[in-house]
C-alpha cells in the first residue's frame, strides 16, 4: 500500500542529510596502463561502476524489498519508478517482476551501480556474446574503455580534456550506454539514434554518412511508423538502421564483421579472416539485396582504402624526409614528452605515421605533424564512412579534401626546408627549446597532472 507520510520522511532525509562515505572513494587510483599516474573524478563512478562505486553509506539503514524500494521512490525519484512501469523487469511475460534489489541490492546501506557482469546474471547470452567480442581486438565496444585509459595522452592531458572521452568509452563498462536505465528497452536500442549520441563527429561520422545515404534517408522519412518492438530479422524493418547491419539478429558483438578496422588502418581485405567476414556482411545484405550486387558493393571499400593510403602514404613520406633532414620545428627533443614515456625522454623522436604512434600523438606535435594527424583521423575517416554507409558523395568529398591536405603539407614542407637554409645562411644559433619546454599551459600540466 502506498504510504505519502512515509514517502514525505523518505524524501526529507535525502534531501537533509548529507551521506556519509557515500559515492566513489577519495583515494581511488586510476585504471589501466597508467593508473598509478592518474586520479578519477567523482563522475568516474558512474561510467566504471565495478571499478570505482563505493556504496557504504549511514543514510538509509535496513534491508528492504522491492515493493518498499518502490514505495519510498515514487515520492523521490518518481520518473525512474515511472521508467521502470514501463519496462518488461515490471511486466515479464513469464516469472516475477524484475524489482530495484535484483540490481542494486536490497541493503540501502550497500547499494550497488549494476555492472555489465550483473546484467548477465540473468542476460546470460547477451554478456556471453559481448564478452567474446574481445577476439577481434580493436575497434570495437568491449575494448573500449581499456582503449582510452591506456593511451599515453590520457594520462599526459589535463583531465578536463579528456574525461569526457569516457562517456563513450563506458560502453565497455555500463550496459544503459545503449539501454537507457530504467526501462532498459531494446526498442530504443534498436533505433540509430541509440548508436549516433556517440558515432558522431569528424573522426566517426557515422551519423551523418547513414542519413546521407539511400538507408538513412528511408529511415528519416518514414522511420517514426516503424514496430521497433520486433526482432533485428529479415522482413521486419524497411530499410536497415546501424543495429540492424552491426548486430545481426541481435547479437551483441559490433566487431565480427569489421573487414576495414574503423577505417584506421591499412589492411588486405582479402585475408582468410576478413574472407570470413566478407561472408557475414553479404548475408545481411542480401536480406534485401542480390547476392552479386551485394558483393560488388562491399569491394567498392577496398577500392577506396587503396586510394586514401595512397595518399596518407605521400604525405608521411613528406614528414619522414623532414624528420630525417631535422627540418620538424618543434623536433620531438624542443617539446614536453609524454610523462609516461621514458624511452622518449631518453630518445626524443618523431613519430610519423600509424604504425610509428603518431595516430595517437595529436596533441604536443609540430604544425605539420597535426597537419598530418588531422587529414588521417578526420578526412581520411570520412572517406571510409560515406563509402562503408553508401554516402558516395561524402566520399568523394573527402578525397577532394585529402588531396588539398596534402598540398598542405607539401607547401608547408617547402617552406620549412627554406626556413632551415636560411638559418644556416644567417648562421642562427637560437635555442628553440625553450620556447616550446615552458610556459603556463606546459608549466601548470606539469604540476597539476
Amino acid at each position: 500500500m502506498f504510504h505519502p507520510l512515509r514517502v514525505l520522511l523518505a524524501a526529507f532525509i535525502l534531501l537533509t542529510v548529507t551521506p556519509a562515505n557515500a559515492g566513489m572513494d577519495k583515494d581511488a587510483k586510476g585504471t589501466g596502463l597508467y593508473g598509478d599516474e592518474w586520479r578519477p573524478d567523482a563522475v568516474h563512478e558512474y561510467w566504471d561502476p565495478e571499478a570505482y562505486h563505493k556504496s557504504e553509506t549511514d543514510l538509509v539503514e535496513g534491508r528492504f524489498t522491492g515493493e518498499e524500494c518502490i514505495e519510498c521512490h515514487e515520492g523521490i525519484t518518481p520518473g525512474i519508478v515511472k521508467d521502470w512501469r514501463q519496462s518488461r523487469h515490471s511486466s515479464p511475460t513469464s516469472g516475477e517482476p524484475v524489482t530495484c534489489n535484483a540490481c542494486h541490492g536490497d541493503d540501502h546501506q550497500k547499494l550497488r551501480f549494476p555492472s555489465p557482469a550483473d546484467c548477465g546474471s540473468c542476460h546470460e547470452n547477451q554478456h556471453t556474446e559481448f564478452q567474446e567480442e574481445k577476439r577481434y581486438g580493436f575497434p570495437g565496444h568491449t575494448l573500449a574503455m581499456e582503449r582510452a585509459v591506456d593511451a599515453k595522452h590520457f594520462v599526459d592531458k589535463p583531465k578536463a580534456e579528456v574525461t569526457a572521452c569516457l562517456q563513450c568509452h563506458s560502453v565497455a563498462s555500463k550496459c544503459d550506454s545503449c539501454h537507457t536505465r530504467h526501462r532498459f528497452n531494446a526498442a530504443e536500442a534498436r533505433r540509430p539514434e541509440a548508436c549516433l549520441t556517440c558515432h558522431s563527429g569528424p573522426p566517426h561520422p557515422d551519423d551523418e554518412t547513414y542519413f546521407a545515404s539511400a538507408h538513412g534517408q528511408k529511415y528519416l522519412a518514414e522511420g517514426a511508423d516503424w514496430d521497433w518492438s520486433k526482432p533485428l530479422t529479415k522482413g521486419n524493418y524497411p530499410a536497415p538502421t546501424c543495429a540492424y547491419c552491426h548486430m545481426t539478429g541481435g547479437k551483441h558483438q559490433v566487431a565480427d564483421k569489421a573487414i576495414w578496422k574503423f577505417g584506421i588502418r591499412e589492411v588486405n581485405p582479402k585475408t582468410a579472416e576478413n574472407e570470413v567476414k566478407r561472408k557475414r556482411w553479404i548475408a545481411v545484405c542480401t536480406d534485401c539485396h542480390e547476392e552479386g550486387e551485394s558483393r560488388e558493393w562491399l569491394e567498392e571499400p577496398d577500392d577506396e582504402r587503396k586510394r586514401a593510403w595512397t595518399q596518407l602514404y605521400k604525405a608521411e613520406d613528406e614528414l619522414k624526409s623532414l624528420r630525417s633532414d631535422d627540418h620538424i620545428y618543434p623536433a620531438a627533443g624542443e617539446r614536453p614528452p609524454y610523462p609516461t614515456d621514458w624511452l622518449d625522454s631518453v630518445l626524443p623522436f618523431e613519430r610519423i605515421g600509424f604504425y610509428e604512434g603518431q595516430a595517437s600523438a595529436f596533441y604536443n606535435v609540430s604544425e605539420i605533424e597535426r597537419d598530418y594527424f588531422e587529414m588521417w583521423y578526420f578526412n581520411n575517416l570520412a572517406a571510409y564512412k560515406g563509402m562503408a554507409h553508401g554516402a558516395e558523395k561524402i566520399t568523394s568529398e573527402a578525397h577532394v579534401r585529402l588531396n588539398q591536405d596534402l598540398e598542405k603539407i607539401r607547401r608547408k614542407a617547402a617552406e620549412l626546408r627554406e626556413l632551415s637554409r636560411k638559418e644556416i645562411e644567417s648562421g642562427s644559433n637560437v635555442d628553440p627549446k625553450p620556447l616550446w619546454l615552458h610556459g603556463p599551459y606546459s608549466d601548470i600540466n606539469r604540476e597539476q597532472n
